[in-house]
């Protein structure tokens, strides 16, 4: 009989998988583009998805990808990361569809500036 290995149980590596790495690295690139400012990217993350900041900070460094309960909150929340799920799965129409939903929104927000303005 052979002595356990101390440390983390990994599971074998077999069958198809995803591509991890496009996935971490995709996930991450998306959360610098929606919350990289100065007012703390890290914490939004932290407060939107309840997860741990040394969690969050993985990901923005693209050692580790979130988990489906993560990855569920940060696409509820961030259209960034939603899209970015949407292409790697193949989805590209429905992440055009989520690009003319967010030129909308903003196109609603410019007009009620507009309308705030006194242009005479």
């Amino acid at each position: 009989m052979s002595l356990q290995k101390d440390g983390r149980n990994f599971r074998p590596h077999s069958g198809n998988s995803f591509p991890v790495v496009s996935f971490v690295s995709a996930v991450a690139e998306a959360l610098h583009r929606e919350y990289d400012h100065p007012q703390g990217g890290i914490g939004k993350v932290v407060a939107l998805t309840g997860a741990n900041e040394r969690t969050v900070r993985n990901w923005f460094e693209a050692k580790n990808g979130p988990g489906a309960d993560y990855l569920i909150a940060l696409c509820r929340h961030s259209d960034e990361v939603l899209v970015t799920i949407l292409t790697l799965a193949g989805r590209a129409t429905h992440a055009r569809v989520t690009n003319l939903e967010q030129a909308r929104r903003k196109l609603i927000e410019a007009r009620a500036l507009l309308v705030g303005l006194d242009l005479d």
